[in-house]
């Protein structure tokens, strides 16, 4: 009998993946009156309380990868029961739990303040925020390149649902550009995609990572053009530049959940450059991309980015250009592929994303109580809140700036302190602590706007402004302030519990830079011990299943390493293919086999 616990550890990492699918699922059968019917609609709490039940359970099972994954043990899932490279696997591991726990400490508190009140501005709120969840969750889990381009285009699809929450003539326009920029993205993806299945004959990423640098040349530097053309896809994701401008003017436009939920997205790319270029291609090809390419994209869009907020006329575009900026510092750390300075990159960029989302949440508050100058930064009439409101805005300041004694501080303190030994060392620290100066200029720009040369409010109750300024809300939005506080004390918990995270993603980062040990997990071998996978790729073999008819299969006798027993002894192989593999490895015994699977002769 199979024990709840059993089951839980059979089929952990897919977990993550279904509670959110089957949560969207479930409220799009519910249906949706439209945004101007969901105040009185009676599904309304249901759809709620259904969400938020969901992210706190995704949070629990985050949080339980987090502490399994703790032990340095790499979970392996195999869907539909065949092993990598063949079937497609899910890979739970230090780097996926973390990137899981950190998108679901953010979508707790930004789904509990969205359901009140801003999930009835548009259709299908919670179910499209759930499908974003289970793209997200599905990219920081799969161990396939294909199944990674899957996961984006549903997160991808979701965003756009999301990004026109609201309506309005701007978010349609900008929305525009923002799917068609993907797309181009997509078709780049896929095209980078058939560059490496053509010369490795796998997409898996261990297996690409292990038969990379056995291929011929001509087959190597094509697989190499597939992986840059990944580089630059991602790159799109992750808004670095010179392909990043369209993040600043995109996301001011989208709902204030929206934008702060969407702080995790450039975080996606971020992963995937660190994943795919930085692991998988990461040996002679991609040190050459990460010094001679990442290096300088990341210090100018640091630079570009503060720059651009120094000179930024709203606040909502401000906070994007603020978010470029710290792309880039994460971009720095990345490329200089040291485990101190990965280690200092996943600190910090778990800091920069709940700081942006408390930014962007000040700028939904912030916006609710200048009436008709909304975020402009112009001079108008002081907040009836602006004590309480300049205080929120000081600290995330100090915290996005840098300063101490908050996390933004502890992370660029350990960027600087990986850098050494590093060849262009003075470059990095130069650009960080101008950066860091430059951060701190603009947010007293800022805020010297905002808070220090408001005006007084009209005392004429003649006056039309005198009207105005008493229709402004006396409060903050509901939940709003009340959601900045719970990230900022989440970020305040960081630095409080700081080694024993540092510890962990020094950790990570030595785990994902051990290919040997995640080849030793996640492919399968043979009683010779040798790898089962196809080198070089031919695409004449067809391997039989029930229905593939009675072809010869020289291959047939490495099936039973590759899929689970049950399934072996069950329906699913012909009589045909069952002689076969019987014969095969009673020949396995006399004679020796290849290291590669043989093609099928025509």
């Amino acid at each position: 009998m199979i024990t709840p616990l059993d089951f839980w550890h059979q089929h952990m990492p897919v977990l993550s993946i279904l509670i959110p699918a089957f949560t969207a699922f479930i409220l799009v059968l519910l249906g949706n009156p439209g945004s101007g019917s969901l105040t009185h609609d009676w599904r309304q709490p249901w759809r709620r309380t259904i969400s938020l039940v969901s992210v706190l359970c995704g949070l629990v099972t985050a949080v339980s990868y987090l502490i399994a994954s703790n032990t340095g043990h790499i979970y392996v899932y195999q869907l539909g029961e065949w092993a990598a490279p063949f079937g497609i696997v899910l890979v739970l591991d230090r780097l996926s739990a973390f990137m899981l726990v950190l998108t679901y400490s953010l979508a707790v508190p930004l789904l509990w303040f969205a359901s009140k009140k801003w999930d009835e501005r548009g259709r299908y709120f919670h179910a499209m925020v759930h499908f974003l969840l289970m793209g997200l969750c599905g990219a920081f889990l799969t161990g396939d390149l294909f199944n990674l381009f899957v996961f984006f285009e549903i997160l991808l699809m979701a965003s756009y649902v999301l990004l026109l929450h609201g309506q309005g003539k701007a978010r349609f326009q900008l929305g525009i550009h923002y799917v068609t920029i993907n797309l181009l993205a997509s078709a780049l993806f896929l095209i980078g995609l058939g560059m490496i299945y053509g010369s490795v004959g796998s997409l898996n990423m261990t297996d690409v990572a292990r038969l990379l640098p056995t291929l011929e040349n001509d087959r190597h530097q094509l697989a190499v053009a597939g992986g840059l053309l990944l580089f630059v896809v991602f790159g799109i994701k992750a808004a670095m530049l010179p392909v990043g401008f369209w993040l600043p003017k995109t996301y001011a436009v989208a709902a204030t959940p929206v934008a702060a939920l969407f702080t995790i997205m450039t975080k996606v790319g971020i992963y995937a450059i660190l994943r795919v270029n930085g692991t998988v291609f990461g040996g002679e090809s991609g040190q050459t991309l990460f010094s001679h390419w990442l290096l300088p994209i990341g210090l100018i869009t640091s630079l570009y980015g503060v720059i651009a907020a120094l000179a930024a006329e709203r606040l909502r575009r401000f906070a994007g250009f603020m978010i470029l900026s710290s792309v880039g510092t994460i971009l720095i750390a990345i490329s200089m592929s040291s485990t101190a300075a990965w280690a200092a990159g996943l600190y910090y960029l778990v800091h920069s994303t709940l700081i942006a989302a408390s930014l962007y949440l000040l700028c939904g508050w912030i916006t609710s109580q200048r009436g008709e100058f909304k975020d402009h930064l112009k001079v108008a009439p002081k907040m009836k809140q602006d004590r309480i409101i300049a205080a929120t805005f000081f600290i995330i300041a100090l915290m996005m700036a840098g300063l101490p004694p908050f996390s933004g501080f502890l992370g660029k303190i350990m960027i600087l302190q990986a850098t050494a030994g590093f060849p262009d060392q003075g470059w990095v620290i130069g650009f960080i602590l101008t950066v860091s100066l430059l951060s701190i200029i603009a947010f007293t720009r800022v805020g010297f706007i905002l808070f220090w040369r408001a005006t007084s409010p009209e005392e004429n109750p003649k006056e039309a402004a005198y009207i105005a300024y008493q229709l402004l809300p006396e409060k903050a939005p509901p939940r709003n302030d009340q959601a900045i506080y719970l990230l900022l004390t989440a970020l305040m918990l960081y630095v409080l519990c700081a080694a024993p995270i540092l510890n962990y993603v020094q950790q990570t980062a030595q785990q994902i830079q051990q290919p040997d040990l995640y080849a030793q997990t996640i492919l399968k071998r043979d009683e010779n011990q040798q790898v089962i996978s196809v080198q070089p790729f031919d695409p004449d073999y067809l391997p039989e299943t029930k229905y593939g008819g009675e072809t010869e299969d020289p291959n047939a006798h490495y099936i039973p390493y590759m899929i689970n027993k049950n399934t072996l002894e069950g329906e699913h192989l012909s009589e045909y293919k069952q002689r076969q593999i019987q014969q095969q490895e009673h020949e396995q015994h006399t004679f020796d086999q290849n290291v590669s699977l043989k093609p099928m002769e025509q």
